[in-house]
């Protein structure tokens, strides 16, 4: 039965999905997908949340635009698992918050506290840690490396929020050891977790290019990437994806 959202059938998705936020960065990834820019399948385009599907080496793949924000990220995921995707990994961007932290940089996130509306609907207020698979983070780590990359590993605050003016809005989450402001990982990994203690076999896991960083120094706007070299960086994030993703 087609999804409300997606509109697509089981067999249109791979089990390893892709998710960028952005739907030109979804063709984008399809473009990188075994054939080339047209190879593969758009599956969905149904309010703009372009979805594709392909082979990346062999491997079976989609790409399904998750939209921005907690709320459109918790659609798209529920209505991919009732499809059948079993490994899940965000692709996107992130605020880097952390002590040493440099745009262009990679975060992967272990864990990501639940400071939006969507997941704390989902716990009825019950205290939750929202985890990545240790297996998925693990292959991450380990493809970024191989490219040469030294990735920051560990907690990032899902936030609904992206211009927040309060004045200890980064001060405070840094004291507490996160790495990083981003928009949809938590209910992403709350879904996934929901789904294996049901007996589904779902993982999920975050890689994030750091677009701006938050500071004492400097604000988003100040320190955002220009546009072509954020798409270099995030280019290195969705190969990485792709490989750890599609790996045995």
């Amino acid at each position: 039965m087609p999804q409300i959202h997606l509109r697509a059938e089981a067999e249109d998705y791979a089990p390893v999905v892709l998710l960028p936020g952005d739907p030109n960065r979804a063709t984008w990834i399809a473009e990188k997908l075994d054939g080339g820019p047209g190879a593969a399948r758009q599956v969905t385009s149904h309010r703009g949340l372009l979805g594709y599907t392909g082979t990346y080496k062999g491997v079976p793949v989609s790409v399904q635009t998750s939209g921005m924000g907690a709320p459109s990220m918790s659609i798209v995921v529920e209505e991919l698992i009732r499809l059948g995707a079993k490994k899940l990994i965000r692709v996107g961007t992130c605020g880097g918050i952390g002590r040493g932290i440099k745009t262009g940089e990679i975060v992967i996130a272990s864990s990501a506290a639940p400071v939006d509306g969507s997941t704390r609907t989902y716990l009825h207020g019950d205290p939750y840690a929202p985890t990545a698979d240790f297996g998925l983070i693990r292959a991450l780590v380990q493809t970024a490396e191989k490219h040469g990359q030294k990735p920051h590993v560990g907690q990032v605050a899902t936030v609904d929020v992206f211009y927040n003016p309060d004045a200890d809005y980064f001060s405070k989450w840094r004291s507490r050891g996160v790495l990083a402001f981003e928009m949809e990982s938590s209910v992403m990994y709350y879904l996934a977790a929901r789904a294996r203690a049901a007996g589904s076999d779902v993982s999920a896991a975050t890689i994030l290019t750091v677009s701006d960083v938050l500071s004492e120094e400097a604000t988003s706007e100040e320190s955002y990437l220009p546009l072509d070299e954020l798409n270099r960086s995030i280019e290195l994030t969705i190969e990485i994806a792709l490989e750890a993703g599609t790996a045995s």
